[in-house]
């Protein structure tokens, strides 16, 4: 669950393994801020409470994959969509999306 920092209408919002989310973040550089979207799939859920992090990878440039962790408290995060929802993931960590390559990789 992710805290009501996130939700829509204040509610907690429930995300799970394997769905594309896209996450905005706050990026400092300088003495100017922009905001970065970082799309892709949700591969780990660590931690409780304020300890909570999660993880999401993407493909990108080149077919490098590219994996980020935030924390969910963190205060560079400023809104997180879950663009699809996935319903067959049996595993609780998509480690194996590592491993794989073109649009196996992508497809959960």
């Amino acid at each position: 669950m992710i805290s009501s920092k996130f939700s829509a209408n204040g509610g907690e919002q429930n995300i799970h393994i394997g769905d594309t989310l896209r996450v905005h973040n706050k990026v400092q550089e300088g003495e100017k801020s922009r905001v970065q979207i970082f799309e892709g799939i949700l591969i780990r859920l660590k931690g409780r409470d304020v300890n909570k992090t999660f993880t999401v990878r993407k493909i990108g440039a080149g077919g490098i994959g590219v994996e980020r962790t935030w924390p969910l408290d963190s205060n560079s995060l400023i809104k997180i969509e879950v663009k699809k929802k996935t319903a067959g993931v049996r595993r609780s960590k998509l480690y194996y999306l590592r491993e794989l390559t073109g649009k196996s990789a992508v497809r959960v």
